[in-house]
Parts: structure tokens; C-alpha cells; sequence
């Protein structure tokens, strides 16, 4: 496919803005470090007169508004200090692509691997002070419809910050005024505030796991091909597989073994089938990676609009027989076993434990892709589950209505994201990257196993 780049701009906020230097916390600065991409398609309603370059227009004229309210994506990161970071709000601007193509959206609509075409380039070579945080490219399809490609840095925002400054956007894009505005004080996860409790007492947290496999294997992982591959589940089929890993717990009244989420449930096969895919030995080790939002979790619970990262990752372990053997409650239950830990008490403890290490670059992933390998964790024996099943994602409107599609623009690692049908019928998409060897036999134990 030939894309055609018509020009790049730094869109600045249309305002001044607060400029100076805010300390990121914890939680932003572990993990992936670099832009997570979204992509959302937009079909050209029929009879409308409005010209896809005047929704391009619109588009970077509403983002230089919304900047002023959401000023630290106009910013830049710099390197402080042991693998530290700081945001710099300097009101430097966004970058925007505009591009264009003789390809129409019906070839692209759920075909995750030819994204990249559409998904701004950045390179990472730079120093990180000289990456915008944020990059948009607007593409115009042969049919008149466009696509919009957003790249966010992931050590400013998670996927709930994200979706809240997208919702914003489109809405100045549509001439409306802000809905609800971000709650920018990161002190409210402690930020820039040396470590409260003494580094003896306290206790690691699990959200970072040795590998599982050894120097010789691991060095044999990073040379296999990977695949990538856009599956659907059907509503029922979503509710079977809830029923039977509910099975028994019907009509349990313990609170303490509550019955099992949508996500427990999907994470568990998912783990399951990759399991049962790269035909692990009954003894074999293997760990599902999950991102747990903490909003709600912690006590006083964060403000509404928190703008900024407020995931945990938390890690779900089992011998690979276990996990095959055994009905899929089992793996659920791991799942739910992990995820509850995720309290107050525990994140709380995570953020002081990261406050007192020596040196943030052992947590985060920002290495592994300038040399370009995968994430050392999320590969074979190992997955991660990315969920945004209950992420509010649909509904962006920039003037031309809903979106015909919008999910993730790329999937790094061995990593499965977890994204709800637009139809909003229960149906759910699963986008999947596994070694290129596994990828057929992964196909065939998911749908086998729920006809």
C-alpha cells in the first residue's frame, strides 16, 4: 500500500499555557515508556458535503485549543537522573502528518498488520527531549473517508488519560466546550516526593518477574518470527465461556469467591490456549502479565479525571498443566487472584518500592526497543493480556459521526489486546502477537474449544 505524505506540522496550544517542570510519578515512569498508537477509521457520511480536507483542518485547529487544557502533552520528557524522568512543559506542540492514499477504509477495517502505513514513524534514536508526546497522522482514503492515528507517550498517560483527551479533542472539534477537565496535580500519586518508608522494610512487588526460561533460550525467543492476527468471539460465545468457568459457583455465597469478570474469563483462555499453542510441558512455568487501573482501588480513591498513569501490572502464575488440565475456571481464578491484590495498600507499597530502587531502567521497556527486541517479559514462556474492555472507546465523533473502527495500532511483544466489537453487541475482538510458529495452532484451540 502507497501512502503519500502531504506535509508535517507542529500544532502549539492556541494559548499560553503554564510552562516549567512537573515531577511524573511512579506508575508513569515503569513499563512501557515509549508511544502507544491508536487508530480510528471514519467513513465519509453519504450526502455530506463536508470534504475530507475540512475535517483535516478542523482537526488541527480543535487540537491547538485543546492543548491549552491539556498542556503537558504539548511538553516534552527529559532523562533526569537513575532512569528517571521529568515532564517539561514547554508548550513545544504536537506533531500532525497529513497523508493520503488511493486505498479505501474496507481494506483496512480489522487488518491490524497494515496499520503501520497509517501510524506516524518515530525514531527513537533522538533524544527522548526532542520527541513530541504526542504525534497525529490524518489520512484521506480514495473514498473519501479518513483515518485518525494518534501516538501518546505511555509515561504521560494510560488508556483511561488517553480516551479522556481524545473525547475533549473531538469534542472542540465538533465546536463544543470541555466537557470535563483533567485533574493535572500528579502529587496525588505522591510524585517528586522522596520515599515515605525505609527501603529494608519493604516488600517487593510482583510485578516484575525473572524470566522463566534460560540465557540459551532466550536468546533463541528473540530470533523468532512474530505474528500478528485479529480474532472475534461472538456474544455467545463471550457467554459460554463465562458459564463454564462459573461452573459451581453459581450459587456460592461466599463473597470472598465471587464469580468470574468478562476479562478473567477471556485473559484465562486466551493464557490457556497459548499454553495448550507452544505445547508446553505439564511443568513448564509460565506467567500472564495483566494491567490493573487503580483509580478506584485506592483509599481516598484518586480524582476524577486523574490525567496520567494509574495502572499497576500485576502477574498471574501457573505450571503450564495446570492451566491445560484443569477447566477454565482455574485460569480465571489465578487471574482473579492477582488482580485483587492490586488494593490501596499494595500500590501504595509499589509506588515507596520504586521510590527507594536504585535505578527505574530495570522496569522499564524503553531499552529493549531501541535495540529492537521484544519486551523481555511478554514472550514464550510468558503473555500479556491488555484489556480495554471497559474503556468508554466508541463514540468519538470529530463531526462526521461514530467511528467505523478504533482500537490499537499495533501489538508489541507476545501480547493479546482485549477491544469490544464497535457494534456494542457483546462481541469482542482479540488482537494477538505469537511467534509465527504457534499462530495456527493458537487459531485452532480458540475457536475449537468454544463450538
Amino acid at each position: 500500500m502507497a501512502v503519500k505524505l502531504k506535509g508535517s506540522y507542529t500544532v502549539k496550544p492556541a494559548e499560553p499555557t503554564w510552562e516549567g517542570r512537573q515531577p511524573l510519578s511512579e506508575l508513569d515512569q515503569v513499563g512501557c515508556i515509549t508511544h502507544i498508537p491508536t487508530i480510528s477509521f471514519y467513513r465519509r457520511p453519504q450526502n455530506s458535503q463536508l470534504q475530507p480536507e475540512t475535517l483535516i483542518n478542523t482537526a488541527r485547529e480543535s487540537l491547538s485549543r485543546v492543548l491549552v487544557t491539556f498542556y503537558p502533552l504539548a511538553g516534552r520528557l527529559r532523562w533526569i537522573t537513575k532512569g528517571r524522568l521529568e515532564l517539561d512543559c514547554n508548550a513545544m506542540g504536537a506533531r500532525v502528518i497529513e497523508a493520503e492514499t488511493e486505498s479505501k477504509i474496507s481494506e483496512f477495517i480489522g487488518e491490524l498488520p497494515e496499520y503501520h502505513h497509517l501510524i506516524p514513524k518515530i525514531d527513537y534514536t533522538l533524544p527522548i527531549h526532542e520527541l513530541p508526546i504526542v504525534l497525529v497522522q490524518l489520512t484521506r482514503f480514495s473514498c473519501g473517508g479518513v483515518s485518525i492515528s494518534l501516538c501518546i507517550s505511555h509515561a504521560v498517560v494510560d488508556g483511561q488519560s488517553l480516551l479522556h483527551f481524545i473525547f475533549e479533542w473531538a469534542a472542540q472539534t465538533r465546536g463544543e466546550p470541555l466537557m470535563f477537565p483533567p485533574f493535572l496535580d500528579r502529587k496525588a500519586l505522591r510524585a517528586g516526593i522522596p520515599a515515605a518508608i525505609a527501603s529494608h522494610s519493604l516488600e517487593k512487588p510482583s510485578f516484575n518477574l525473572p524470566s522463566l526460561i534460560t540465557e540459551q533460550e532466550e536468546v533463541k525467543e528473540k530470533e523468532k518470527e512474530a505474528s500478528l492476527a485479529i480474532l472475534r468471539l461472538s456474544k455467545d460465545q463471550v457467554e459460554k465461556l463465562k458459564r463454564i468457568a462459573n461452573q459451581g459457583l453459581e450459587n456460592n455465597t461466599d463473597t470472598k469467591n465471587r464469580a468470574y469478570t468478562r476479562f478473567e474469563t477471556l485473559a484465562g483462555y486466551v493464557w490457556r490456549c497459548a499454553c495448550k499453542a507452544r505445547g508446553h510441558k505439564p511443568e513448564q512455568q509460565t506467567a500472564l502479565g495483566v494491567c490493573v487501573d487503580t483509580r478506584r482501588r485506592m483509599t481516598p480513591p484518586l480524582p476524577w479525571g486523574y490525567f496520567g498513569n494509574a495502572i499497576i501490572d500485576v502477574l498471574a502464575t501457573s505450571a503450564a498443566g495446570e492451566l491445560t488440565s484443569n477447566p477454565l475456571g482455574y485460569a480465571a481464578g489465578r487471574i482473579q487472584e492477582a488482580v485483587e491484590m492490586a488494593n490501596g495498600v499494595y500500590v501504595w507499597g509499589a509506588i515507596e518500592y520504586l521510590k527507594c530502587h536504585e535505578d527505574l531502567r530495570d522496569f522499564q521497556d524503553l531499552g529493549a526497543r531501541l535495540s529492537g527486541e521484544r519486551f523481555p517479559f511478554y514472550k514464550n514462556p510468558n503473555l500479556g493480556v491488555v484489556s480495554w474492555l471497559s474503556l468508554p472507546m466508541y463514540g468519538v465523533d470529530f463531526g462526521w459521526g461514530k467511528e467505523a473502527y478504533i482500537g490499537p495500532g499495533d501489538v508489541d511483544g507476545e501480547t493479546a489486546f482485549l477491544v469490544p466489537c464497535p457494534s456494542g453487541d457483546g462481541s469482542v475482538v482479540v488482537a494477538l502477537c505469537l511467534q509465527a510458529d504457534h499462530m495456527e495452532s493458537f487459531k485452532k484451540h480458540f475457536y475449537n474449544d468454544v463450538v
